[in-house]
Order: structure tokens, then sequence, then C-alpha cells
């Protein structure tokens, strides 16, 4: 087994960056150490783990940042990123200085051009991160740059203290705190222009968002999904091919489906498996075009790739990049061509999809 182990970390070393490499394995030892036998976590560590960045409301490169509370009563708070021209505010001195122009924006007019807004899900598999972790402020600054929009990172509940469907409570009433906000308002229609983003877990909740947004007739211009986060009971190829092959294994993702659902439910609930047998069917349903990245070498790819294939079979938008070389996480660093021709792939599909 020791054998086996290491040509699998050297198989993986030949394939992925240096540094994606020592950042993905790095998240891998940690979160081994934060998950309890019993199916509790080391929040406290975790805490303390997970490398964080303040807010800036001074711009860094064009773009600046606050965090704002969106629902008191469940402590639901989310950083909203927005491009700033030149760095002027940069100048600005004391407390008072920074908190005006966030006054400003958050009472503004809406814009007179379209402007996307994005609502992000961290990624974690619902129990790590945080809207304020170093990766995910990085892609948030990243998004606003190639959207020149807004996005709203949403710091939802976590696993397993809080279980399904709270992350899900959470992403829905970011989305109606978005709806109500005049500032995110743009365009001569003065109309919310809004896309739900997410990466792993975070893909999972963006699903599911648009899902009820699709119900109740809110207008989703689009979802971006980056390895979204579904399972189910029966194993598929790409599980048994490629457990613990790139960082991640099945009892890893075992162990974070049971933290997250309900205590009595297995991997074909619907928020793991969407249209599986316990699923239900969107056909008919105003449902969001979508654009669906895949890492092959992600051992739940043959789940994303089916999820692609039922939103098709339902009659709906799909745009599909399989990246059959990269593994998870490779949009986190910008290191690989991977990452900058889907960058540009998000970017497109934003713009074409905005009006």
């Amino acid at each position: 087994m020791a054998g086996s182990d290491e040509v699998n970390r050297n198989e993986c070393k030949t394939v992925v960056p240096l540094h994606t490499w020592v950042l993905i394995s790095n998240f891998k030892v940690s979160y081994h150490m934060l998950r309890r036998p019993d199916g509790t976590f080391e929040r406290d560590l975790a805490e303390y783990m997970d490398r964080r960045v303040p807010a800036n409301p001074r711009p860094v490169e064009g773009v600046s940042s606050f965090d704002h509370f969106i629902d008191l009563s469940v402590g639901l708070e989310a950083r909203i990123y927005r491009a700033v021209a030149g760095n002027a505010a940069g100048a600005a001195e004391g407390a008072a200085a920074l908190t005006l122009p966030i006054l400003e924006f958050l009472g503004g007019a809406p814009s007179p051009d379209p402007l996307p807004v994005i609502i992000f899900f961290h990624g974690g598999s619902f129990a790590h991160s945080a809207s304020s972790t170093t990766i995910y402020d990085n892609l948030c600054r990243q998004l606003v740059k190639l959207s020149k929009g807004v996005v709203v990172s949403v710091n939802y509940r976590r696993a397993p203290e809080h279980r399904y469907p709270c992350a899900y409570d959470d992403g829905w009433a970011a989305l109606k705190w978005a709806q109500a906000q005049p500032f995110l308002r743009s365009g001569s229609d003065a109309r919310l222009r809004v896309f739900l983003a997410g990466d792993s877990s975070g893909g999972n909740i963006a699903h599911h968002v648009a899902v009820r947004a699709a119900e109740e007739g809110i207008k989703i211009h689009g979802n971006i999904l980056l390895n979204a986060m579904f399972g189910g009971v029966e194993r598929t190829e790409s599980e048994r091919r490629l457990d613990g092959k790139y960082f991640v294994t099945l009892q890893d993702r075992d162990w974070y489906w049971k933290a997250y659902l309900p205590e009595d439910a297995d991997r074909d609930h619907p928020a793991c498996n969407p249209f599986g047998p316990n699923g239900r069917r969107l056909r008919g349903l105003p449902f969001a075009k979508s654009l669906i990245i895949v890492s092959g070498l992600d051992l739940t790819c043959d789940r994303q790739l089916g999820y692609a294939e039922g939103l098709r079979e339902d009659g709906h938008d799909v745009k599909l990049v399989h990246r059959e070389k990269a593994t998870i996480g490779f949009y986190l660093l910008s290191n690989t061509n991977h990452y900058h021709e889907v960058m540009e792939e998000i970017a497109e599909f934003v713009r074409a999809n905005l009006l």
C-alpha cells in the first residue's frame, strides 16, 4: 500500500505544477487533521489554520472590497467586491474616509450601463473555508476584473454544525438580498443582472439556488460551476479509477456528505445527486444557462459530466468546458493554460448573457 501511495504521489507531481501540488497537498493534510472519525469537526483549529485576508476598502489593483451583514438573524455575511477607477481612494486617510465610499456604494443609484452581479459561493466541501479565505479572495478579485462587475461572496454557514439545507438557505437569502439592493441594478431598465457561481460545494449550492429561483420566477442570467460537488451511492468509473490519485479519496468525499446531509440520508439524497433516483428533473422550468467547468483528473468528473448531460436532456442551455488534464483547484493559481483559458471562458459567458 505504501508503494502504491508513492506511485500516486509521483504521478500526481508529473501532471500538476509544483505550486499547485504544494497548495492542494497542504490543504489535504490540514483537512485530514480537522475531520474527526465520529463525524464532528475541529472548528476552532480550522479557523486558526485557515489563511484569511481582511477586506480592503482602499482599492488594490483596481478592486475594493468590504464585508457586510445581509442577514443578522443567522449572522450571514458577504464580502462585496467592485471595480474602482484608479487607486484614488488609496490616498484617503482615516476610518471616515474609508467608510464613505462604502456607504455611497450601498446607497447608490442603478448603473446606467448593464452591470453583472456574480453571487459567488466558495468551496471547501461544505465544511472548510470562508469568504475571507485568501484563495477565494483572490479568485473573487479576478472575477471582478474579468466581468467588470460586482461580486458578492457569501460566507454561508458550514457543516457539520449547520447541515442541509442551511447552505442553500443562505444562498437563497443572498439572492433575495441582492434583489432588494438598488445599487446592484443596472441598465436602462434598472434590473438585477445576476449570475450564480461557485466551486466544489459552492457549485452545488449555486445549482440548488438556481433551481429555487427558476421555481419562483427569478431570472438568473447564468450559472458558473467549477468542479461542482455532486455524488451518489453507486460509484462511477472516474470515482473508482481516480480514488486517491489526485489529492482526493472517496473516503474524504463520503465524510463530507455524511457531515452535510440529513442524518438519515444517503448519497442519493437530491442535495448530493440532483438527477438521481430521488431527485427531480428540470424540464419545463426556466432554468438558467450554465457554464460547467470540469477537471478530468477530479475523481467526481463523471458526476459533473452527468449533471451537464442531465441539464441538456431536460432542454437547457449548457456550455461544457472539460479540461481533461486538469486537477481540482487549477483555477486558484494562474500557473497553467487551464487557468487562463477557463478565465476567458467565464468572461465570455458573462458578456454573452448579460443582456
